[in-house]
């Protein structure tokens, strides 16, 4: 399958390394213009530089700003007016017990998680409905479904996410755009590697953590591994293109058979 995205311009939030880097990494491969976003001007500016180089493409832009607040927000609205696809992938998370976590947590999270993605889709899908094509996609998780002990604020978030992407389908309904989420399973990413340093300790050598990990935190995945960021870059390139026209309000899954169901 030949996915061609020329003439595309494409923002991915929290593109600085990670699940996010590779979404952009993908993206810019299949042709389209990439905005790399992160919180600091420097990690963004080293963000495009490395990506211009590892995909040999010219078009990829800086488009700093905290998506946390109003302030930061224009700044990326500013730097990248308009746009085609939407990648909403910024995401903090964090292992808390439950009855420790105060409201400032609490509203950190959603202003973070959640709020972020609602504030770009409200700045970005009039002009998608209006240009009658468009991409919305929300970066989702297993603990959407599946909400961990340690991390349920991490988890209303995602939540959150799914009804978010749901809801705004309708608004986008006959107009040629399409709103999704990709519900993405216990990713390999720097973050998460420290997650589980956090969860099993420093002792052991990575592929023995890892391992310890994935049974005893989450042994209901099939692949029995953790997931490569690339793997979920493909998903988010295909749900990008035009092949995945017919495919919207929906939560796709790339959990390496993480969530216990049939159903998507």
């Amino acid at each position: 399958m030949k996915i061609d995205l020329s003439g595309r311009t494409a923002l991915v939030t929290g593109s600085t390394q990670g699940i996010g880097y590779a979404i952009a990494a993908g993206l810019a491969r299949a042709g389209a213009r990439v905005a790399v976003n992160g919180r600091r001007a420097e990690t963004v500016e080293q963000a495009v530089r490395k990506l211009r180089t590892e995909t040999d493409s010219d078009d990829i832009v800086a488009a700093p700003g905290d998506l946390a607040d109003e302030g930061g927000t224009r700044a990326v609205l500013d730097a990248v007016p308009q746009v085609d696809i939407l990648v909403n992938n910024l995401g903090i998370f964090g292992a808390t017990p439950p009855l420790e976590i105060d409201d400032a947590e609490w509203r950190r999270y959603f202003e973070v998680n959640v709020l972020s993605a609602v504030r770009l889709i409200r700045a970005y899908l009039p002009g998608m409905k209006e240009r009658g094509w468009g991409r919305v996609l929300s970066l989702a998780s297993d603990s959407a479904v599946v909400v961990p002990a340690e991390m349920i604020h991490y988890g209303m978030t995602k939540t959150s996410l799914l009804a978010v992407s749901r809801g705004f389908a309708k608004e986008a309904a006959g107009t040629g755009v399409t709103v999704n989420s990709v519900i993405a399973g216990p990713t390999h990413t720097g973050g998460v590697e420290d997650f589980v340093r956090q969860l099993v300790g420093d002792e052991l050598p990575w592929d023995e953590a890892q391992h310890q990990f994935m049974v005893e935190h989450r042994p209901q995945s099939l692949i029995q591994r953790l997931i490569e960021p690339e793997e979920i870059a493909n998903m988010v390139v295909y749900l990008s293109s035009p092949y995945a026209s017919a495919t919207t309000g929906g939560a796709l899954r790339v959990d390496g058979g993480y969530i216990d169901s049939i159903l998507p």
